[in-house]
């Protein structure tokens, strides 16, 4: 994979990027707990296709700087890193492609500023503009205590659980949330029982399935080695509640410009309170929308689980422009 690595200077913190090709620019955003890394199998597709691929470590995350407090970590600075980013590349405007977290900061940066994206697309997550996720008081009351982003909100507890082991964190989340689960009541929202660890409900997977390899279990646990790697990440999810008051304003805006939307049928997003109907309104909430594609059997983690038929989706969308 000839990928380039080099590091950007956005907002005071140095984001390590990965690029391929020569062409329009496409940025690839990660998710939770991920990194450039699970856009492996992009790379090569789009940059043989004319595009410019450029996946960056967001903030927090991996090889790129952490931001000194958790209000750094709002979804404004999530999207003024992308916009920053554009032009630090040398660029007038991206195609913006997220996946789980990067999801809403791609579909964020596309109703902020549809100057700036020519299109957006979201993998797993749909569109909820413009705060990206439901406030963490709604999803108490829906699943209680033990529910994932309700969990992560109490300072170091998940932290510590994930760095715990970084390479069985990645193999027991990666394994447990795709589509190869062999627990068959998946997909089912994440929640923690009482009395119970953040991955007791995701055990050490007996195999890796085809898609995920040992070697690329271990480029993941590398980038989460140090003993605090998670507390970036997880800050992006102690922002929910904050990101409520900072995007009140844009409520009632749409995504103006080309849309495309690709989930996996046995992931936990689409069985989520209010995602189905929420699907049901993409045409409202992005009255671009190129395609909403369901992908038969894939969980959670798209574009590795499935990544000929993602990149069949997105070089179709990508020529439609």
């Amino acid at each position: 994979m000839n990928v380039k690595h080099h590091r950007v200077e956005v907002n005071g913190l140095r984001l390590h990027v990965a690029e391929q090709g020569e062409g329009p620019l496409v940025l690839l955003l990660h998710g939770f707990p991920e990194s450039w890394y699970s856009w492996r199998h992009q790379f090569a597709a789009l940059a043989e296709a004319g595009y410019r691929v450029v996946a960056p470590d967001q903030r927090g995350y991996a090889r790129s700087d952490r931001a000194a407090s958790v209000e750094e970590y709002s979804l404004p600075h999530l999207a003024g890193d992308v916009t920053a980013l554009i032009g630090a590349l040398g660029a007038e405007e991206a195609v913006l492609v997220g996946h789980d977290w990067g999801a809403p900061v791609a579909w964020t940066t596309a109703l902020l500023r549809p100057d700036l994206v020519r299109a957006v697309a979201g993998l797993s997550v749909p569109p909820l503009p413009p705060t990206g996720m439901p406030s963490t008081g709604s999803s108490r009351r829906t699943y209680g205590e033990g529910y994932y982003q309700v969990y992560f909100q109490e300072p170091g507890r998940a932290d510590a659980e994930l760095a715990a082991d970084p390479a069985a964190t990645m193999r027991r989340l990666l394994v447990g949330a795709s589509g190869d689960n062999p627990d068959r009541s998946w997909p089912r929202p994440w929640i923690v029982g009482e009395g119970e660890a953040l991955l007791d409900g995701m055990p050490e997977p007996a195999e890796l399935p085809d898609w995920l390899t040992a070697e690329d279990v271990a480029v993941f646990a590398e980038d989460y080695s140090a003993p605090d790697a998670f507390t970036g990440p997880l800050n992006w999810y102690r922002n929910i509640d904050r990101n409520q008051g900072l995007m009140s304003a844009f409520h009632g805006l749409r995504i103006e410009v080309p849309a495309l939307y690709v989930a996996g049928d046995r992931d936990m997003v689409t069985v989520l309170e209010g995602v189905p109907e929420l699907r049901g309104m993409l045409p409202l909430i992005a009255p671009k929308l190129h395609a909403d594609i369901t992908l038969s059997g894939c969980g959670h983690w798209t574009q590795q689980e499935r990544p000929k038929e993602v990149n069949a989706a997105l070089l179709d969308f990508l020529a439609a422009l």
